[in-house]
């Protein structure tokens, strides 16, 4: 494995940096105010506007696309520290057309889409002209298990009619949102295998579609709101199934392997921008006549969070590798690994820069209390931690080995 950069990442990673202190962290300020001035408080701030066509100007945009017809054609193993510098600054993502949701869609329109689908929604994404979400997640099953999934689809002639509850929509209350595309069952309840579910794009400007209600996390919602949907009798054209039917969990597969190592690469960054501030922090704060640097409890989470955060990255850039290599099947057990170590560890790092702060690491003074609310939801997210250990245990319990 050699995780030696291109020169073209080097230079792209130069310019990150630069759009990171020069626009992006001096944004943050202005976009809270922006924000608590909208009538809409899911409507973007105006600075996003002008992060956007910064980002653009300075060719940082869909980095994050391997496909170089539509996006950057950058590996995931180098596109793996350009994510990681991203995740410094919540912002950083969207005004460089690089954030979840929309990523994981672009990437399903880009492998599964026909080319009207990718005329009429693919091409605005890329644009940043729209935003989308993904409605999978539901609140009356467990949605860890994903064959309980239990919104239906009907197939009506020419079109689908899709009716069920969905929560955890991310980004649906936007105005910039659009489109959703909805796994819904398309098979008997009772049936468990998998070509039970299907995948289809339905705008939500389709009658019968609502969203309920927003939903924060841990009291924050990301300016964009975890949402409830309500999908009544939602009638669509079946040219807007994606694939055929039947095909859902396989492009679910496919759609959640890079999704996954991108929360884990801007994680990076989140723990990044924690690690840094703990150690300006305990610099210069003074307690019992030294600063706490000196005391050997805060160099013992110094040491700790560094050795833990390599760690990961190193497992993350191998789980790059891979997936570049030999696919993303194949490095389907490193995904699972690196979902789980990297959203640990996060927590763990970020906890402990509370911990630092002390009484101004739980406020909005500083960015870590919503920097330990995102780090604990990534143990649930993508699938709980625990779906992905037994993953990996029944793999290795299954594997020959020599025993002597």
């Amino acid at each position: 494995m050699d995780f030696e950069k291109s020169s073209r990442v080097k230079k792209l990673e130069e310019e990150l940096w630069s759009f990171m202190t020069e626009a992006v962290l001096p944004a943050e300020s202005v976009a809270r105010e922006q924000r608590s001035k909208l009538q809409d408080p899911h409507e973007p701030p105006h600075i996003v506007d002008e992060l956007k066509s910064e980002a653009r100007r300075r060719g940082l945009w869909n980095l994050f696309l391997p496909d170089d017809r539509f996006g950057a054609g950058l590996t995931n193993l180098e596109y793996a520290p350009l994510a990681e510098i991203s995740g410094w600054s919540e912002l950083a993502p969207i005004a460089m057309n690089c954030a979840a949701p929309d990523t994981g869609n672009m990437e399903i329109l880009v492998r599964f889409g026909t080319p009207e689908q990718q005329g009429r929604w693919l091409e605005p994404l890329l644009e940043g002209e729209i935003r989308s979400c993904f409605s999978m997640t539901e609140p009356d099953v467990a949605s860890s298990d994903a064959t309980n999934i239990a919104t239906r689809l009907e197939v009506d002639g020419d079109h689908v009619v899709i009716s069920g509850r969905k929560w955890f929509t991310s980004g649906a209350a936007s105005p910039l949102c659009k489109f959703a595309i909805v796994m819904a069952r398309n098979t008997p309840e009772g049936v468990r295998d998998h070509r039970s579910h299907t995948m289809v794009i339905v705008p939500l400007s389709t009658e019968g579609v609502e969203v309920t209600r927003t939903l924060p996390v841990f009291g924050y919602d990301g300016g964009h709101g975890h949402c409830e949907v309500l999908y009544k009798d939602v009638r669509v054209p079946m040219s807007n199934v994606l694939g055929e039917i039947g095909d859902g969990f396989g492009i679910a597969q496919a759609r959640l392997g890079p999704g996954r190592i991108h929360h884990c690469m801007r994680a990076l960054g989140m723990c990044e921008r924690a690690f840094a501030l703990m150690c300006d922090r305990v610099g210069r704060r003074i307690a019992w006549g030294r600063p706490l640097a000196d005391q050997g409890v805060v160099q013992q989470w110094i040491a700790e969070s560094r050795m833990e955060l390599e760690q990961a990255r190193l497992l993350v850039l191998k789980t790059a590798w891979m997936m570049d290599t030999v696919g993303n099947r194949g490095a389907s057990l490193e995904v699972s690994a690196i979902k789980v170590i990297v959203a640990n560890v996060a927590s763990r790092v970020v906890d402990r820069a509370v911990q630092a702060f002390g009484a101004a690491g739980v406020t909005d003074d500083f960015p870590l209390a919503a920097m330990l609310a995102r780090a604990r939801t990534l143990r649930i997210a993508d699938g709980p931690d625990e779906v992905h250990v037994r993953r990996i245990a029944k793999a290795e319990l299954g594997r020959e080995r020599l025993v002597v």
